[in-house]
């Protein structure tokens, strides 16, 4: 099969939708996940959680379903009244069932803030006008639980609620334990079997072939304690965060990578939050449980701060000295050279300033990657959209076997797409042999394309975590194979191999051949930062031989450059049943109008009555006239090489584009609006409508909401907004 035979399949396979679920589908997906646990899990459950799998199968099936529904519904406290599920029947003797055995039970002092959340704003507020004479009605109900948290006790406000009516799901720590094991994050419910049954959530197309996420329950556990707290910062208020910092100093020291990562991730979003709400000296003791460069140059910035410059340079000495990461090395190289060596400026801004720059018009601003491999191309090199792909597509598929089809690839569970090895970091020294035979095999090219291009072809499609197909996957791929030297691709790949999590990210925007072979290029546009992961991985692949450099992009205007407004009028607002009946389009060059286009369309369904009246557009005028295949040539033919503008672009745009797409052809051209621009290059006005605007610079508009008469009218702005940017304005 040729490269391009294989380009013509979709990158996606689509998902069926699948007929009604069972009565009792939830039931089920909770019994698939308790059943994946015990069996991949077994070494990493205590006992409580071994005993709640026990005793819910101990459960009848009526009242292990009304559970199933508590899990999979938001919050722990419910209405009992409220819990009408028609294939249960009457759930006041299940509910009884499940509290006697101590499943549900009434709600205490320590389920305050739970009731909190479960209570509308009114029944919070009833409750506390007695207690709290001349209390404000107006407060929200965040403002309402803060209020009762901090000058309502528990005890006093749980008194005087009814808590009869209410039930409490006990067991949530077990069941979030077990569904932690499952998906490997915190969550709530089971939705994700659901859409998948539905059709709506693709799951690994692989052999069922699973090795469990931890294989030490120290570290499960470990990976849980963090994680659990990481959910609870998400949405914590302020007594929640304070709770979180009240036990800080007793979070355990992580014994594994997997662990010390979410403690480190923990550290820096806890200590964020503290410095958001004023709070800098608590925030540095956070930052100091976590060992990752984030967490260590927050520190240093905060003793900056509070001119603690001695104990700053000693903790940059650390990090210089003995670095935890490439990244915490790069971050204290460039930190101590400013703060302590009166450099300037950073070695990111260096960058920056050093880069090379190209002058591409401003229009196409909105797509600077796509404007750069235009303007490479037209001085005749080959240029590639390359970013992250590229790197992960030639891992991906030079070890394809080794990540997905031999015995031992692995994934955690169903719904899991990235292999084991790679998530666990053992990749590498589980395949050391072949990853170093596979890497061997990079010195023979043309054999090496021939064995890329067998296994495209023969696994084209299947999901899978590394990378994403698309047509064009082995056009990049192969002109770095045959323009590069081995030996450097071989050090990135091997980077890959021994660290995927962290190598996965930051690769250059472009991939450039030129006459000195291959140079990946990151691109800037104004005001545009370049990241730190960004700069290592450029320091990495200059360091592994290859030249790769930032280009920087000044918008300009270019006034030969060919624009062509468009107006459609259409049966109706956006949506796949709605069509056009006419197409109106002005071509400008050199701020003149150059060409038009304009005709009606027979839109293959009935004028609402409204567009009607709004356009003079009758089904009459449009029963004669040619469908959209008819004129898709035509108008292609006179898109060519230019930019597409409209008033409220994405609107015309979407409508052409979507008449395209019915053909199984694509439209892609760069965009332009006028209604956006006008807002910024003449602010002031009242309205931006095209009428509005039209009217205030003596624009005619003679038929409005008709196509040609309003495309003209907005070129008429275009040519305004060219004038101001021809100013420098």
């Amino acid at each position: 099969m040729s490269t391009e035979s294989i380009y013509d399949q979709t990158h996606w396979v689509p998902v069926k939708r699948r007929g009604p679920l069972p009565t009792y589908y939830y039931h089920e997906h909770f019994l698939e996940m308790l059943d994946f646990v015990a069996s991949h899990y077994a070494h990493a459950l205590l006992d409580s959680h071994a005993r709640v799998i026990e005793e819910f199968h101990a459960l009848p099936k009526p009242e292990q379903c009304l559970y199933v529904r508590l899990v999979n519904r938001k919050g722990r406290v419910f209405a009992s009244n409220r819990l009408r599920y028609p294939e249960l029947g009457d759930t006041r003797s299940l509910i009884g069932v499940l509290a006697e055995r101590g499943w549900v039970g009434a709600p205490g002092e320590r389920h305050y803030l739970d009731v909190l959340g479960h209570l509308t704003k009114a029944e919070i507020s009833n409750l506390l006008m007695p207690m709290f004479t001349g209390m404000s009605r107006s407060m929200k109900k965040d403002e309402l639980i803060q209020f009762s948290l901090e000058h309502c006790a528990a005890k006093d406000f749980m008194a005087r609620l009814q808590v009869n009516r209410l039930l409490v799901q006990r067991h949530v720590d077990e069941i979030r334990y077990l569904l932690f094991l499952y998906f490997g994050r915190v969550q709530d419910g089971l939705s994700q079997f659901t859409m998948r049954d539905l059709g709506l959530v693709r799951t690994n197309g692989f052999k069922e072939n699973y090795e469990p996420r931890y294989s030490d329950r120290v570290e499960a556990l470990q990976n849980y304690f963090f994680c659990a707290r990481l959910h609870r910062l998400g949405s914590a208020n302020p007594p929640e965060i304070a709770e979180l910092v009240a036990e800080s100093p007793e979070w355990p020291d992580p014994d594994f990578p997997t662990s010390a990562g979410v403690r480190d991730e923990l550290a820096y979003k806890l200590g964020r939050r503290l410095e958001r709400s004023g709070d800098p000296a608590q925030a540095q003791t956070v930052y100091a449980i976590g060992e990752s460069a984030k967490c260590s140059e927050r520190v240093i910035r905060l003793l900056l701060a509070a001119d603690r410059h001695d104990d700053a340079e000693r903790q940059l000495l650390r990090c210089l000295d003995a670095p935890r990461s490439e990244d915490e090395a790069l971050m204290a190289e460039d930190l101590y050279a400013r703060k302590f060596r009166k450099k300037r400026t950073s070695a990111r801004t260096d960058e920056l300033r050093a880069a090379e720059t190209i002058e591409i018009d401003e229009a196409n601003s909105g797509s600077p990657e796509r404007a750069a491999i235009e303007y490479f191309e037209r001085k005749g090199l080959k240029a590639f959209r390359t970013e992250n792909l590229l790197w992960r597509t030639y891992f991906g598929l030079l070890f394809w076997d080794e990540l997905f089809a031999d015995e031992n690839a692995t994934l955690h569970s169903p719904f899991e797409f990235l292999p084991a090895a790679l998530v666990d970091g053992s990749f590498y020294e589980k395949n050391r042999e072949q990853v170093e035979w596979r890497l061997a095999g990079l010195d023979d090219p043309e054999r090496l394309k021939k064995d890329l291009l067998k296994t495209s072809t023969t696994n084209y499609g299947k999901a899978n975590g590394v990378f994403r197909w698309r047509r064009s996957i082995l056009d990049a791929l192969f002109a770095l194979i045959d323009q590069a030297q081995s030996e450097p691709t071989r050090q990135m790949l091997r980077r890959l191999s021994t660290d995927y999590k962290d190598a996965r990210y930051g690769y250059p925007d472009l991939m450039i051949i030129d006459h000195d072979g291959v140079r990946f290029v990151e691109i800037k546009a104004e005001g545009d930062q370049l990241r730190r992961n960004q700069l290592l991985r450029q320091q990495q692949l200059r360091e592994a031989g290859f030249r790769a450099d930032i280009v920087r992009i000044r918008w300009v205007l270019d006034p030969g450059q060919a624009y062509v407004v468009v107006d459609v009028e259409t049966t109706g607002g956006r949506g796949d049943q709605h069509r056009v009946t006419e197409i109106g389009a002005v071509k400008v060059r050199n701020g003149q109008v150059v060409d038009r286009f304009q005709t009606l369309l027979n839109p293959q369904r009935t004028i609402p009555t409204g567009i009607t009246r709004l356009t003079g557009i009758t089904e009459a005028m449009v029963a004669d006239a040619p469908i959209f295949a008819d004129v898709a040539d035509d108008l292609e033919a006179f898109m060519r090489d230019a930019i597409f503008v409209a008033h409220n672009v994405d609107f015309d745009y979407g409508f052409i584009s979507r008449e395209f797409k019915r053909l199984g052809r694509p439209f892609r051209y760069p965009k332009l609006c006028t209604c956006s621009s006008m807002r910024k290059l003449y602010p002031g006005h009242r309205s931006y409508s095209l009428a509005a605007l039209c009217d205030n610079y003596e624009i005619e508009l003679r038929q409005h909401h008709r196509a040609l008469c309003d495309a003209e009218a907005a070129a008429e702005l275009l040519l305004l907004i060219n004038a101001k940017r021809a100013a420098g304005s």
